[in-house]
């Protein structure tokens, strides 16, 4: 009976032993991958509610990104949401909002298809398609409840990731530090994204040297490893269709030979089905989340085990940030040309009020759009106050203060043309900027602007133009400039050169308002072309000859969104010359006065109602027409007084005065394609105003209905235009950004 009790206890002792859980210690690997990452979403989603407790994430390049999230406290469902509310398009690209540019950086920057260093007359290539500053902004706001935390072992889950030193190849680990800048330079695809420079190294994507970093885990005490593998696979010959495909399949002989090894070391491989997508395949991220939980499912038992291994655990999730702060003290290191007034004019701070993180971003976007750095990272250190901040930025200034920028045009009034610039920063002052243009094709043309950003105090600029094109235009012009008559024709060539020479200052007013005033110099010289009248007498008369002497003012407002296809936004922009002095002894002083204003709304989600109304009149002296006001046509970038209008061709209206109303309707039918309809009306003639005609019915109509497409040369456009006055229509082709 004693040798039974014994036995029962010892049996009893061993079920007590074999219910109690071994509670291993799991650790998660991710891959990189580029978009193909997305699918460590749709697994993680899995994994969570399978009830697996995560204790070590290791990752690389997107794996790194989704990693670091998840480790800072974010769910898997969370994550999802980032996705949704992120545009990829804009995040890959250097593309900044406009918003954050100042009128001349909005002005300099519209025009030019490729931008490339210029140093000492040697063409130099970027390090990469994109600086990454977006990608960097938007970690940085996702992990700022986490910005104190500066050893990622003390981050809700511990953390690690992999990036490769591009001077030596040799793999880094990051583990300490900032969480943001750290998965950037894990991310920073080659070729698309900049190195990130991090304790005096240069960084690249962490797929270079180690895509699975198992080991790593492993060695931190990673008891059980689940990975989750978005690696490309080789491809076959008949695939092999382009040098992307070759380059992106001997990138991978190393990774894919290395994971023969790695994939035994892993306990539960998750190997979503990517083979459908790429790299920057974002816009299927849906498609690409669904493909890893499909994989993470055929896993599940697994995942249940293991669970059930485990001891009971309550994860730290993320806390709710605050929406506002007060930024107390700043420090600022890094900037060896630029001073730090000069930062700070930019970032637009006041440390009397309290600060949004989207005000901290526009400050941060408003610093990246001058060009004048390559890496702009920060991160914000509390108080004992809890709501004071210090912030510390790390500012990296571009070595290059000269480039070769190009662009290519078309349209009906200059024809083709190729764009030349050169463009050289810090010339003599630190925040100066000299930038010539030179257009070369079937009207050579040149523009010079030299300017000194000084922010919200006074900035200075010249600048210099000559511009020259031929154009048959209506007889009106010629009779009315040349006082010929009788000659028997309907059109007359002419060809219109001018040179205008400007000194000019300027400031913010009220924060959103540019204001300036100068001096200004114009050479006019018009023309027209040798031909014959009835009488057989051969005709060449020159309408002007002259140079004038002005001052000028302007207030100018723009909150568009995009130059060419605003969607949202206002504009408004004045302008006022007083004439004073001529090369002409029967000159007379007067003036002009213009202005146009437009609005820019997405009532629905793919249409977009644009509205403008526009004037202007003389003032003075009415025996100077040349520099009238001239409607008609469409594509090109105005001068003097020439304004688009629909239904005519290029200067077919004139007079001293005008007014117009323009209103369309862009149908986005695709991303970056734009479907147009749009009517305009006018008022065109001498003394519109004194003789109250500018409140009558609309002399002058015009329909058009036009197709653009959005791309990296530049809006492409075309347009079908009708004036049911003349019962004729015409077509214009715009290719090009305008200049």
């Amino acid at each position: 009976m004693k040798n039974i009790l014994v036995i029962f206890l010892c049996l009893l002792s061993f079920t007590g032993l074999s219910q109690q859980k071994d509670d291993p210690k799991v650790g998660l690997v991710l891959s990189g991958g580029g978009a193909k990452g997305l699918a460590h979403i749709g697994a993680l989603k899995i994994i969570e509610e399978a009830g697996v407790r995560i204790d070590y994430i290791g990752g690389s390049s997107m794996g790194a990104i989704i990693g670091g999230l998840y480790a800072s406290g974010y769910t898997a469902n969370d994550l999802d949401s980032i996705f949704h509310e992120t545009n990829f398009n804009i995040l890959i690209q250097d593309d900044l909002p406009r918003s954050a540019k100042t009128f001349y950086e909005k002005e300099d920057t519209e025009k030019y298809a490729i931008s490339l260093p210029f140093e000492n007359f040697r063409l130099g290539l970027p390090s990469g398609l994109s600086k990454g500053q977006n990608i960097y902004n938007l970690m940085s706001r996702l992990t700022m409840h986490v910005s104190e935390i500066h050893d990622f072992n003390e981050l809700p889950i511990p953390f690690f990731c992999t990036a490769a030193d591009i001077e030596t190849g040799e793999e880094v680990i990051l583990d300490s530090g900032s969480l943001a800048k750290a998965v950037s330079a894990s991310g920073a695809i080659p070729s698309i994204f900049s190195p990130v420079k991090i304790d005096g190294r240069l960084l690249t994507d962490g797929g270079v040297a180690n895509n699975y970093p198992i080991e790593e885990l492993k060695r931190r005490g990673a008891e059980i490893i689940i990975g989750i593998d978005v690696q490309d696979t080789l491809i076959d010959k008949d695939h092999l269709r382009s040098v992307l495909d070759i380059l992106t399949q001997i990138g991978n002989f190393r990774t894919i030979s290395e994971m023969k090894k790695k994939i035994p070391l892993t306990d539960i491989y998750i190997n979503p089905d990517i083979s459908k997508f790429s790299v920057i395949s974002f816009s299927e991220g849906e498609a690409i989340i669904d493909s890893g939980r499909v994989a993470a499912i055929e896993k599940y038992q697994q995942l249940e085990q293991l669970a059930a291994r485990q001891k009971d655990f309550k994860r730290e999730l993320r806390k709710q940030g605050q929406d506002s702060i007060y930024v107390t003290d700043l420090k600022i290191e890094g900037n060896n040309t630029y001073p730090q007034s000069y930062i700070l004019g930019k970032l637009k701070l006041d440390p009397e009020e309290k600060l949004t993180f989207n005000d901290l971003n526009v400050g941060v976007n408003n610093l990246s759009a001058t060009g004048n750095f390559n890496k702009i990272s920060y991160n914000l250190v509390p108080g004992e106050e809890g709501e004071e901040y210090t912030l510390n930025m790390d500012i990296e200034e571009s070595e290059n203060k000269s480039y070769l920028r190009l662009a290519l045009h078309y349209d009906e009034l200059y024809e083709s043309g190729v764009l030349l610039n050169l463009t050289r920063k810090s010339s003599l002052f630190t925040n100066d900027v000299a930038s010539l243009d030179v257009v070369v094709g079937d009207q050579f043309r040149y523009y010079f602007d030299y300017y000194i950003d000084k922010g919200y105090y006074w900035s200075f600029g010249v600048k210099s133009r000559y511009n020259k094109f031929n154009k048959d235009i209506s007889f009106d012009f010629a009779n009315q400039n040349g006082n010929l008559r009788n000659l028997g024709v309907e059109n007359i060539g002419i060809e219109y050169r001018d040179i205008t020479n400007q000194i000019y200052v300027e400031t913010l007013f009220q924060q959103v308002f540019s204001f300036g005033m100068g001096a200004e110099q114009k050479y006019l010289d018009i023309t027209s072309e040798a031909f014959q009248n009835d009488n057989g007498e051969t005709v060449n008369t020159v309408f002007e000859d002259n140079h004038y002497y002005s001052a000028f003012g302007y207030l100018k407002l723009d909150s568009y969104d995009n130059k060419y296809f605003p969607s949202k936004g206002v504009y408004f922009d004045g302008d006022f010359h007083v004439y004073l002095f001529s090369s002409n002894n029967d000159f007379a002083e007067f003036s002009i006065a213009k202005g146009k204003v437009g609005y820019a709304a997405t009532p629905l989600e793919k249409f977009t109602t644009r509205i403008s109304a526009e004037t202007g009149f003389k003032i003075g002296n009415d025996d100077i027409n040349t520099l009238d006001f001239f409607l008609g046509g469409y594509g090109n970038y105005p001068i003097n007084n020439i304004t688009p209008f629909y239904g005519y061709d290029f200067i077919s209206l004139s007079g001293d005065s005008y007014i117009k109303a323009l209103l369309e309707v862009d149908y986005h039918i695709f991303r970056k394609h734009h479907l147009i309809a749009g009517v305009n009306i006018a008022n065109v003639e001498n003394k519109l105003y004194s003789t109250g005609n500018w409140l009558s019915m609309p002399d002058y109509t015009g329909y058009a209905l036009g197709y653009g497409i959005e791309t990296f040369l530049g809006p492409l456009e075309v347009k079908y235009t009708y004036s049911p006055e003349v019962n004729r229509s015409h077509w214009f082709f715009s290719l090009g950004f305008w200049f």
